[in-house]
């Protein structure tokens, strides 16, 4: 059942989020019978997409989910919130009741070659930088996915760029099906939602799937220094492209003497000095050479990649340069929602950290953490729902203190800096304890930061 079989089909979306919102919308646009259920009540939810949908005729559930109604349903579409642990969907696949995310409705209607980004880590930056690449070389790119944007707002429209770049995690392709990318890349893996997933393979083999149905013409890019992206074999006629800071035999992208050297498609070798790269770290190192990689995929001059990769400024709430008061340096990284993101964090900066860390848990080790805070942090400050489980593991390792918010925290790590060292929010957690998301969470710290500096 696709397309020309939706027109009077009972569909229901679960979770009117914005990725719901829209696949209402487009369904309602395609003659299906929309009803959309959400476990919050309606004054909790946003009026104004709630009485568009109203408008478009579509119905609404709202304060819970009927099992009426998902037995009663032709096909059924979930939003990436939705964990496929939920009861009803049990009943559901027994029934033989087709379900597929957002993301895997969107990709069917639309038949513009695809880029598709995904990793732990970093997904945001090769996103949009990805986009800012093809508008630089006058190509009309449409960047969307987990980046904020839905897939489905491109189906919704005219459908005339000449690529969607579209970031992708792990929660969407838990429930692709035919997605399959122009050209697809992964960018890393490190344990992270383990407060969704069973066990850490169950969550490698997710962002696995991006390459899963790609075929031959299609492209697969990997970071070979991690260990598991080293060894992936995608279906015959998939070409792989593998990149990573040491040169190897099996690699066309590494880093020498400050350059990125590149193997480009015609066989001749490009550098790219890292010089003027405005966004500091190795690991965003590593995420060039993936945008550089896309880049001579698609035929772009290598003038016009190093300029994009220069100007790029980077985004909001990564390792985002927000305050200085008598030489401390602040940095809000509020983005850094696992481990490994934090580590990279504090190991991209050159002087003492004063960590701030903490939010809500998600069934991560946070020794690694500690461990890796050694040598280079003097203090932490901890705070929200994680905060006594980070104090255990830096207990007799790194001295900390508690705060009960950020403003707080800002002032107790300020009071322990000197000239020379970098604050750095870095909480190795999400935001949801505190926080809507981490832009909130960001954009607090800032306010923190510059209330500080202001006095």
């Amino acid at each position: 059942m696709w397309l020309e079989e939706i027109l009077g089909k009972k569909v229901l979306v679960v979770g009117l989020g914005v990725s719901g919102f829209w696949a209402a919308k487009w369904l309602r646009s395609q003659g299906a019978l929309v009803t959309v259920t959400d476990m919050r009540e309606e004054e909790e939810l946003d009026p104004g997409p709630l009485g568009e949908l109203l408008g478009l005729g579509a119905a609404l559930e709202l304060g819970g989910h009927s099992e009426k109604t998902f037995m009663a349903s032709d096909l059924i579409i979930l939003s990436p919130g939705i964990a496929q642990s939920m009861a009803l969907l049990k009943e559901v696949r027994a029934k033989k009741i087709p379900v597929m995310g957002e993301l895997e409705m969107a990709s069917r209607a639309i038949r513009t070659p695809v880029i598709a980004i995904t990793g732990t880590n970093g997904k945001s930056t090769v996103t949009t930088c990805i986009g800012e690449l093809l508008k630089n070389a006058g190509l009309e790119g449409y960047v969307c996915g987990n980046i904020g944007v839905p897939l489905t707002t491109y189906a919704c429209g005219e459908m005339k760029a000449d690529y969607v770049v579209v970031e992708v995690s792990s929660f969407q392709l838990d429930t692709s099906q035919t997605f399959s990318p122009y050209i697809s890349v992964i960018l890393n893996i490190s344990p992270d939602h383990l407060d969704r997933y069973r066990r850490f393979e169950d969550y490698v083999e997710s962002k696995k799937r991006i390459f899963a149905r790609q075929g031959p013409g299609q492209y697969l890019i990997v970071n070979n220094e991690d260990e598991r992206l080293a060894c992936l074999s995608p279906e015959k006629g998939v070409s792989v492209l593998r990149f990573g800071l040491k040169k190897r035999v099996d690699q066309v992208a590494f880093l020498e003497k400050g350059h990125i050297r590149v193997k480009g498609r015609s066989g001749i070798m490009y550098d790219y000095p890292t010089t003027a790269f405005q966004v500091p770290g190795v690991h965003n190192i590593l995420n060039f050479q993936a945008v550089v990689l896309v880049g001579d995929l698609l035929g772009i001059a290598s003038s016009l990649i190093q300029k994009t990769l220069d100007r790029f400024r980077g985004l909001p709430h990564r390792m985002e340069r927000v305050g200085e008061k008598d030489g401390v340096l602040f940095y809000d990284d509020s983005k850094a929602t696992n481990i490994e993101a934090a580590v990279k964090a504090i190991q991209s900066l050159a002087g003492p950290v004063i960590l701030v860390a903490g939010g809500r848990c998600k069934g991560l080790d946070y020794g690694e953490l500690a461990a890796a805070s050694v040598e280079k942090v003097k203090k932490a400050v901890f705070l929200g729902e994680a905060r006594e489980r980070l104090g255990e593991a830096f207990r007799d390792i790194v001295p900390y203190a508690m705060a009960e918010n950020l403003d707080e925290a800002v002032g107790l790590a300020f009071s322990w800096a000197g000239p020379g060292d970098a604050v750095l929010l870095a909480p190795a957690c999400s935001s949801f304890d505190m926080f809507s998301d981490y832009n909130q969470r960001g954009e607090a710290f800032r306010l923190a930061v510059e209330r500080l500096t202001r006095d």
